[in-house]
């Protein structure tokens, strides 16, 4: 498994990339952050922070770099590639138990819902019943977070193990095999695939999503990972990071107008309207949901926490079950009154 392998690299690269961030006192301590994917507006709140001096005022120097999905995000950092990143908590949560040393945790949880679903055409005889997708050619891209998640939701919809048949496609061309008519559906997020989709000219009428949380899927989305050499040797700067980062989330739901522009003068390939409406659907599903707005964001429901995990174990059979606290750590989260919603 190209995830186990890369995760057993944890050596050199991130003991290189700690000495390099120890910085002298009153220096800036240099932080190289991996993202889930392309710089677009999903990313707002870190461009924000990063527009808006929020993480130089934390005497930080703070690095964004484009990623290729939240699941090859985990494995990069597991490897040493970078200080922080964006990825699949999951993904992390298999991987640890696959190789217990991986030195990595969550330390803000940024998708409190999780997005991943099946997104089909109701002309290609997908309706809302899941069990329409019987017979269907699905396309999964490896390094999606949805698709990882085919087993536990098969699972819990009650789906047989045949039921469709996944064919493996590229995350670039996943959106547009499905609106060419080449495949039944896809995996991918509820926030943006039908937004692609609808951009590529199919119908909103013709669209079929199943999000798997309706089947009773507990799992979070994405969080903020951190390495252990990062955390180890610069403890204050990981706390400082995530205060920034908290003001570029609060600044991105308070002004999307801001955060898309963020991201359009980053990104030219961007559609403003699209960008629009993935912000809107994200903040509205997966961000800034009731347990959210009750307790703020960035950390977790420890015992759902505890059902995601035991989720998980249905479909993958763990060798030996993480814990919450192996997976996540609340240690650096901003104080609570920082992250509320306003």
């Amino acid at each position: 498994m190209v995830v186990h392998a890369l995760a057993r690299a944890v050596t050199l690269g991130a003991v290189l990339l700690a000495l390099v961030s120890a910085a002298p006192a009153g220096a800036q301590t240099a932080v190289r952050v991996l993202l889930d994917g392309r710089i677009d507006v999903l990313g707002a709140p870190f461009l924000l922070a990063q527009e808006r001096g929020y993480f130089r005022a934390e005497n930080l120097d703070v690095s964004l770099e484009p990623g290729t999905g939240s699941r090859d995000a985990v494995a990069r950092l597991a490897a040493g590639d970078h200080h922080l990143g964006v990825g699949d908590i999951n993904t992390l949560i298999r991987m640890r138990d696959e190789n217990p040393a991986v030195d990595l945790k969550a330390v803000f949880m940024l998708q409190d819902a999780p997005p991943f679903a099946v997104i089909g055409r109701k002309s290609r005889g997908l309706s809302e019943d899941p069990s329409s997708l019987a017979g269907k050619v699905i396309g999964a891209s490896s390094a999606d977070g949805a698709a990882a998640q085919w087993p536990v939701y098969r699972a819990l919809a009650k789906l047989e193990a045949a039921a469709a048949r996944i064919e493996s496609v590229g995350l670039a061309v996943r959106e547009p095999m499905l609106a060419s008519g080449e495949l039944d559906a896809v995996f991918g997020s509820a926030v943006s695939t039908p937004v692609v989709l609808r951009s590529r000219g199919v119908p909103a009428d013709d669209l079929v999503v199943l999000a798997m949380r309706d089947a009773g899927l507990q799992l979070y989305g994405d969080a903020v990972l951190a390495t252990g050499a990062f955390a180890r040797e610069n403890p204050d700067a990981l706390r400082a990071f995530l205060r920034a980062l908290s003001r570029g989330m609060r600044d991105a739901v308070a002004d999307p107008a801001a955060a898309v522009d963020a991201a359009l003068r980053r990104n030219e390939q961007l559609r403003r309207e699209v960008e629009n409406e993935r912000l809107l659907r994200a903040v509205q599903t997966v961000h800034v949901t009731p347990w959210v707005r009750e307790n703020g964001w960035g950390g977790v429901d420890p015992a759902r926490f505890a059902r995601a995990i035991e989720q998980i174990g249905l479909a993958f059979g763990f060798r030996q079950k993480p814990q919450v606290a192996d997976v996540f750590t609340g240690e650096f989260l901003p104080d609570p009154e920082d992250r509320r919603i306003d």
